[in-house]
C-alpha cells in the first residue's frame, strides 16, 4: 500500500474534479514570499490551466479585526469584477479566524460577489479532500427566511402580550420597538396617556431583551410620583448606615437593584429636579454616590422610561430637566389612546374576558345583544375613555363578576355603561373646575363652568386666536354675516377678566 501524500488545501483546490479553477488569487504576507512562490509552482504543476497571481498584503497584526478587514475591504474595492463574464469564489480554509469572519462579512455584504468554499482533509480511506461550497444568497432559503419571519412575529406578539390587534398604526409601533428593544441598549422612552399600558408594555421590552440576551439581570420598577421627601435619594441610590447611625438603615438602593438588568422609571414627569440631576449622573456614569458614602457605588443598567405628561412643555415650565429629556428620547414611542384604536376593542374584549376568567375562576361569556351593545358603546366617537385600559378592563372584571350563570346579559351592559359615563362626569367636572380655578380668582356660577373650561382648553391648544374661534364658534358663525370669530372671543374671555395673551403665555 502505498504512501498518501499530503493534503494541502490550496493545491487540492485547483485539482478539485469538476470544478476547475480559471485563475487564482493567493494572498501573502512578506513573511510567507518563499511558502507563497513554492505554492503558485506546485499550483501550475498539478493544474497548468490555472493562472495564479500573487498579492503581497503585509499585516502589522493578522488577529486585529480593522486592520485585517480594512486591507481585505480595500483590495476588494480595486478589483474590478466582472460578474457578467466571471464568476468568483472565496477559499476559507487558510489563514486566520479574523481573516475567515472578514472574508464572510465581504461577502455576506456582497463587496465581493462570490461564493464561500470550505475544504478538508480525506476522511478515512478516502484519498480525495472534501469540498463544500456555501452560497449566501438567502432568497434561495426559503424555510430560513420563513424562520426569520416567524421569530419576528414571536417577537411582536410578546410585546403585544399575545394580543392580535388589528389598529395598523399600534402594529406599526409594536414592530419598531420590536426592532430597536432587540438591537439597542439605548433608554426607550414611553409616552402615552394614563392607563394606555406603558407599564405593561415595558415588563414585555424587559422579557424581549431577555431573550435576545441583551440583558441578564432583573427588572426594577421604579414608580416616580411615590419618591418623595427624604426617603426618595435613599430609595433610588441607597444608603450606608453612617447617614443615620441607627442599626438597620442601611440599604441598597434601586439603582443597585437594577445592576446588569434594566430600570423602568414609571411616571418619570412627577420625579423631582434635585433626583433628575443624579439620576441622570447615574445613567450616563453607571457610577453614583449612596446616601452617607465618600465612595461611589457602580451599576450599569438599561432604562425605560414612562411618562404621561408633556416633558418637553415642562422643560419649558423649568419642571423637567433638558439634559435629562435628551439623554431618554432617542427612542421614543407614543402610545395611542384606547379610543383611537376602535379596531382593537373586539380582541381587547376577548383579552380582557381570559383575564376575568383566571381571576375569578370561572368561565363567562356575553350574549350576543350583550356583547353587539357593549362593542357599539366602546368604539362609539364620543366615548373617550379618559382612563383608558384601567376602564375597559375594570369594566370587564365587573360585568363578569355579576354575571349570572356565567353569562352577562344586555341589562347588565346597559348599567355598566351608565356607571362609567357618571364617573367620567364627576371627574370631567373636577378637572373642569380646577381648570377655571387655575386663570380665574373670583367665584363662577356652575353653570358657567363646563363651558368656560372648553373655551380654555381650545385656547391652550390652539396657535392664534383666530384658529380658537373657528374652533369654538363653527356652528353659529355660518348664520352670521362678520366672522370675527376672534373679536367674538376676546369679548367672552374680558367677562371673566381674561385675555389670549395671558392664556397663551400659560
Amino acid at each position: 500500500m502505498g504512501k498518501r501524500r499530503r493534503w494541502r488545501p490550496t493545491v487540492d483546490l485547483c485539482r478539485t474534479e469538476g470544478f476547475p479553477v480559471d485563475r487564482l488569487e493567493l494572498i501573502h504576507d512578506h513573511k510567507f514570499n518563499r511558502l507563497a512562490h513554492s505554492v503558485k509552482r506546485d499550483i501550475e504543476e498539478a493544474s497548468p490551466e490555472t493562472e495564479v497571481l500573487l498579492h503581497r498584503m503585509d499585516m502589522d497584526d493578522p488577529w486585529d479585526l480593522e486592520e485585517v478587514y480594512t486591507k481585505l475591504f480595500d483590495f476588494a474595492s480595486d478589483y474590478g469584477f466582472d460578474e457578467d463574464r466571471e464568476r468568483y469564489h472565496i477559499h476559507l480554509t487558510t489563514g486566520t479566524h479574523v481573516g475567515q469572519i472578514c472574508w464572510f462579512l465581504l461577502s455576506e455584504s456582497r463587496h465581493i460577489p462570490a461564493a464561500l468554499i470550505q475544504t478538508g482533509p480525506p476522511r478515512g480511506g478516502d484519498d480525495v479532500g472534501t469540498f463544500d461550497l456555501i452560497d449566501l444568497d438567502l432568497s434561495r432559503y426559503d424555510a430560513l427566511q420563513q424562520r426569520f419571519d416567524q421569530q419576528t412575529r414571536e417577537y411582536g406578539d410578546l410585546l403585544k402580550g399575545g394580543i392580535k390587534t388589528r389598529n395598523v398604526a399600534y402594529n406599526r409601533l409594536i414592530d419598531r420597538i420590536e426592532q430597536v428593544a432587540g438591537l439597542s441598549d439605548a433608554p426607550i422612552l414611553l409616552q402615552g396617556e394614563s392607563g394606555t399600558g406603558k407599564s405593561e408594555l415595558a415588563q414585555r421590552i424587559y422579557e424581549l431583551k431577555l431573550q435576545r440576551r441583551r440583558v441578564k439581570g432583573r427588572l426594577v420598577h421604579v414608580n416616580c410620583a411615590t419618591l418623595r421627601g427624604g426617603t426618595a435619594n435613599a430609595t433610588l441610590f441607597g444608603q450606608r448606615r453612617s447617614f443615620t447611625g441607627q442599626a438597620g438603615t442601611e440599604r441598597a438602593g434601586l439603582l443597585r437593584e437594577a445592576d446588569g438588568g434594566v430600570l423602568f422609571l414609571d411616571e418619570i414627569d412627577a420625579l423631582g429636579l434635585e433626583e433628575q440631576a443624579l439620576l441622570l449622573h447615574a445613567i450616563e456614569a453607571g457610577q453614583y454616590y449612596p446616601l452617607g458614602s465618600d465612595a461611589e457605588v457602580t451599576s450599569r443598567f438599561q432604562v425605560i422610561a414612562g411618562a404621561s405628561g408633556d416633558l418637553s412643555a415642562m422643560v419649558s415650565e423649568g419642571v423637567f430637566r433638558i439634559d435629562l429629556l435628551t439623554r431618554l428620547n432617542l427612542w421614543t414611542f407614543h402610545l395611542p389612546a384606547l379610543r383611537d384604536r376602535p379596531e382593537d376593542f373586539e380582541v381587547n374584549l376577548r383579552h380582557e374576558l381570559a383575564q376575568a376568567e383566571k381571576t375569578l375562576g370561572i368561565r363567562v361569556g356575553f350574549n350576543s345583544d350583550a356583547s353587539e351593545a357593549w362593542l357599539r358603546f366602546a368604539s362609539a366617537p364620543g366615548t373617550l375613555w379618559p382612563g383608558n385600559f384601567r376602564d375597559f378592563s375594570g369594566a370587564i372584571l365587573r360585568l363578569c363578576t355579576l354575571a349570572p350563570r356565567g353569562r352577562i346579559t344586555r341589562a347588565q351592559v346597559v348599567d355598566e355603561i351608565a356607571t362609567l359615563e357618571r364617573r367620567w362626569r364627576a371627574a370631567d367636572t373636577d378637572q373642569n373646575s380646577q381648570l377655571v380655578a387655575k386663570y380665574v380668582n373670583g367665584p363662577v356660577d356652575p353653570f358657567d363652568i363646563p363651558q368656560l373650561a372648553n373655551v380654555l382648553h381650545t385656547c391652550q391648544t390652539s396657535a392664534t386666536i383666530s384658529e380658537a374661534g373657528r374652533r369654538l364658534f363653527a356652528v353659529s358663525r355660518e348664520d352670521r354675516k362678520s366672522r370675527n370669530d376672534a373679536d367674538r372671543l376676546r369679548k367672552y374671555l374680558a367677562k371673566f377678566d381674561l385675555s389670549w395673551a395671558e392664556l397663551n403665555d400659560g
